[in-house]
């Protein structure tokens, strides 16, 4: 259904060597984000610290107001923590400028959002060239380039079509689509199967972990524990903190537990 790019290598330092292949891509060090309400603050992200290297595929799950998409604010670069550091590739992005951040995004960030943001005017050509021409790239070279993304989700003999003609699931390949061409760093994934019905939530979770073979580097934000264990890794936020952060495999057993202890509970409460 979909054709897939080679896969990604270790990009290769002044000296010519393949960096550090497990090397932090983003690191977050006693990350505060607060905000006042009235007379009240609230600590959206309470001391958060975490690493994710290149190559993974990691799900941050929480329920709502857990503060997980506090936290994607700032691992996408569109807010900046209370205080903290946050590295991308090294590079301290916490007290940037809104124009420091927004090259940061451009050039390192590709973003799949659960409603698509699609532009409806614009042809889906147009739609996935839109952050390369934003960062600056030749006219010639962005047509190919978006064409190539298009060719990847299987939509490139729709190019001139509009979003309006397409289905949600066609809607959010446009969307990867646009997130896969300007070759980012991370792919920053927001309840990506959020407006999508079972069945064309697999087929784009399905495309995720192929993206993940290949080398690509994905976080994906979810309320939904079914979805968050398809990742290879799983980070559970609960009231601004981290209260799990492990293989999906163990976020499943964690999960078995949970639900075992709770039928106990209950069938205990009925014997009563």
């Amino acid at each position: 259904m979909f054709g897939f790019g080679k896969k990604k290598t270790a990009p290769e330092n002044a000296n010519g060597a393949g960096r550090e292949l497990n090397a932090p891509l983003i690191e977050l060090r006693d990350i505060y984000k607060n905000y006042r309400m009235g007379d009240e603050e609230i600590h959206a992200s309470d001391g958060v610290s975490l690493k994710i290297r290149k190559g993974e595929f990691v799900a941050i799950v929480g329920k709502s107001g857990s503060g997980k998409s506090t936290l994607m604010n700032i691992i996408g670069a569109l807010d900046v923590p209370t205080r903290g550091q946050y590295l991308i590739n090294g590079q301290d992005v916490s007290h940037m400028s809104d124009d420091e951040l927004a090259e940061i995004r451009n050039k390192t960030i590709g973003f799949i959002f659960q409603q698509y943001n699609l532009l409806p005017r614009d042809n889906l050509l147009g739609n996935v060239e839109l952050p390369l021409l934003y960062a600056g790239i030749a006219p010639e070279e962005r047509k190919a380039r978006a064409m190539a993304s298009l060719e990847r989700v299987g939509l490139a003999d729709k190019w001139m079509n509009h979003p309006s003609q397409l289905s949600g699931g066609q809607q959010q390949r446009v969307s990867i689509a646009r997130a896969l061409a300007g070759d980012p760093s991370l792919i920053l994934a927001d309840e990506p199967t959020g407006a999508l019905d079972s069945r064309t939530s697999r087929e784009v979770l399905g495309f995720l972990q192929t993206l993940n073979e290949e080398g690509n580097t994905i976080v994906m934000i979810t309320h939904d524990n079914s979805i968050a264990v398809q990742a290879k890794r799983v980070v559970r936020v609960m009231d601004g903190k981290i209260t799990f952060d492990g293989t999906s495999a163990e976020y499943a057993a964690l999960l078995e537990d949970e639900s075992t202890r709770v039928k106990t509970a209950e069938t205990g409460e009925i014997a009563c």
